[in-house]
């Protein structure tokens, strides 16, 4: 090879791969808009095509876009179920790319309990310190992601409320059963609000259902109002919308407790 001709050559092979490396983030950035903009359906369709990537940073999205699509009320029971474990694999195997991706433990967590909930209490509730522990190493490697401090809400929720059967088989698999309490699961909703306020009608939600189980009524009506006018964007913030009017009942209500409480205030 000629001094000339491997100068060339190189120079091509750096435009190749700098020209790769601009059609993936010009992927990533496509993908992202389309998520934001809840089209759920053209997000998988366009992830789908980079399945075989060795990128945690498609693999993690592509895990979130085939459950978001398996939430969808069109698709069947079977057709869920399948995205489901579609989603895991692609979580774990988002991890096993990039350890210190903190997207690729939050969708491990958040997918490893969505399959535990095809294989039983007893796996589910013996993932739960597993999922734990890959929330805290999401939040470690990025204290201002809301998300994963929200979902370590929701895991003490789960737990605060776990129903006495539920309690007599996690104290079968553990010696020291995981435990919570509301006001733990309060302080982690909070928390992720102040992050980054209004993020997710989800948390919204979880404050409202917290604050009702601790007996607040009135501030658990104002956030309960929030996640009823939250926009609905995505499938999951129309069944939030739905959950926090059953929760409380009616919407009248809610404006009732909200309306006392503001003219205390």
């Amino acid at each position: 090879v000629t001094p000339l001709s491997f100068l060339i050559y190189e120079r091509v092979a750096h435009f190749s791969s700098v020209r790769a490396l601009d059609s993936a983030q010009e992927v990533l950035e496509q993908a992202d808009y389309l998520y934001s903009c809840g089209e759920t359906q053209k997000l998988h369709q366009l992830l789908v095509r980079h399945k075989d990537s060795d990128d945690a940073e498609f693999l993690w999205r592509l895990a979130r876009g085939s459950r978001d699509l398996a939430l969808l009320s069109s698709i069947s029971a079977d057709e869920k179920k399948r995205l489901t474990y579609e989603a895991f694999d692609y979580a774990k195997k988002a991890l096993e790319k990039n350890q210190a991706c903190f997207a690729a433990h939050k969708w491990f967590a958040i997918c490893l309990s969505d399959v535990g909930d095809y294989e039983g209490i007893k796996v589910k509730i013996g993932n739960s310190y597993t999922i734990r522990n890959h929330l805290e190493q999401a939040i470690e490697l990025n204290p201002k992601d809301a998300t994963s401090i929200h979902i370590l809400g929701y895991w003490c929720f789960a737990f605060a409320e776990l129903a006495w059967y539920q309690r007599k088989v996690a104290a079968v698999i553990f010696a020291s059963p995981p435990t919570a309490t509301y006001e733990e699961a309060l302080a982690f909703f909070l928390k992720a609000e102040e992050v980054d306020p209004n993020f997710y009608s989800k948390n919204l939600l979880m404050l409202g259902k917290s604050y009702m189980m601790l007996s607040d009524v009135k501030r658990a009506a104002l956030w309960l109002a929030k996640a009823r006018d939250y926009p609905a964007v995505t499938e999951e913030d129309k069944q939030v919308h739905k959950h926090s009017l059953i929760t409380y009942k009616n919407e009248s209500n809610i404006n009732s407790i909200t309306g006392e409480f503001q003219g205390q205030c």
